[in-house]
């Protein structure tokens, strides 16, 4: 006599989630209307018509469009004010006027964390109109400004740049200290610090080491921040800098 076999069902396995994308990447789906597409970002801008609610969505790469029209989701994205980070899930859609050409729709919106304090500015005007005080006591949200972000990038290009040039015509990077015994510079005025009861210095320059370096390796530059006691108030004056500074012998 056998025995019956019980059958089994295994339950259905869950769709997967699509990897993130970022948002200078979403033109890339220019020729695949109608696919799955992850964002995750801070909320931009929402954008309120009638019958739906146009979304921006920041990453650190650029923005991305997101349409909704269904009316529970309307209501969500209502309560998540600019800067809250989201997590977006939808299709994509072609739309010449949406940023890069193409857009999300049919979305599902997830919030990553608490929703966000109303920003002390608002991020997606072009500029910052807000007075210099403003803006630094809210530099963890005004730095997100795109102007405020371009600046970041240009001075790491020119680093790269820098590097790279240098690099490749055989020079050595080096990093020299910056307390220092005495003033490197004759004529600028110092910062001067407590070295456990003796006095130093900030430096001014790393020219006495590049010197006594290019001894060494015939090529030297640096990267690094320099430090002079002077007004930083002017046109002409600043009080620190990142100095880019090379000698060869």
């Amino acid at each position: 006599m056998t025995s019956p076999t019980a059958s089994t069902t295994s339950p259905a396995a869950k769709p997967s989630l699509p990897a993130r994308t970022l948002a200078s990447d979403v033109q890339a789906y220019a020729d695949r209307p109608g696919e799955p597409i992850r964002l995750n970002g801070w909320v931009h801008r929402r954008r309120r018509l009638s019958g739906l609610t146009f979304l921006v969505v920041r990453d650190r790469t650029g923005t991305a469009q997101v349409v909704i029209k269904d009316e529970t989701t309307i209501a969500q994205v209502e309560d998540l004010p600019e800067e809250t980070p989201v997590d977006v899930v939808g299709v994509t859609s072609l739309n010449s006027r949406a940023p890069g050409g193409v857009e999300v729709v049919e979305p599902s919106i997830t919030s990553l964390g608490e929703p966000s304090a109303t920003p002390a500015i608002e991020l997606w005007r072009p500029t910052i109109s807000a007075g210099l005080p403003t803006v630094l006591d809210n530099a963890q949200t005004t730095l997100r400004h795109p102007r405020r972000q371009a600046c970041w990038r240009l001075a790491a290009a020119s680093l790269h740049g820098f590097r790279g040039t240098l690099d490749g015509d055989g020079f050595t990077e080096v990093h020299s200290p910056k307390l220092v015994e005495s003033a490197t510079e004759s004529g600028a005025s110092v910062f001067t610090v407590d070295y456990f009861g003796r006095p130093a210095y900030l430096a001014q320059s790393p020219q006495f080491y590049k010197q006594v370096l290019v001894g060494v390796f015939e090529r030297v530059y640096e990267v690094g921040p320099v430090f002079r006691a002077e007004p930083h108030d002017t046109v002409r004056h600043l009080a620190e800098y990142v100095s880019l500074d090379v000698e060869l012998g």
